[in-house]
């Protein structure tokens, strides 16, 4: 009877834990973010993108945490580059306009 429940509440943890670190980890960045990434786009669909001086005007409105944390996602994108990697034009636009600031 006590192994059964040893083993009952081994893998009880581990499924508590499992779905927890699979929300931790889920992969989102600020490139998934509506409220970062909306300034950047004519539409709310976020499919066209606004004229670089536009583009420039929203940069500098992001903080410098948000401004790092994109580039940083942006080059992550590229680092791991594949067909899913949904922001391409948008990386290289900050790497362009918002990079230099």
């Amino acid at each position: 009877m006590n192994t059964k429940m040893i083993c009952f509440g081994a893998m009880a943890l581990s499924m508590v834990a499992g779905s927890a670190l699979a929300a931790s980890g889920s992969g989102t960045s600020a490139l998934d973010d509506p409220a970062k990434m909306q300034p950047f786009y004519t539409d709310s669909t976020m499919k066209t993108m606004r004229s670089n001086d536009e583009f420039i005007k929203a940069w500098k409105a992001l903080t410098p945490e948000d401004q790092k944390m994109v580039m940083a996602a942006c080059d992550d994108e590229a680092k791991n580059a594949n067909p899913t990697n949904a922001h391409p034009e948008f990386c290289s636009s900050v790497k362009q306009n918002g990079g230099s600031k």
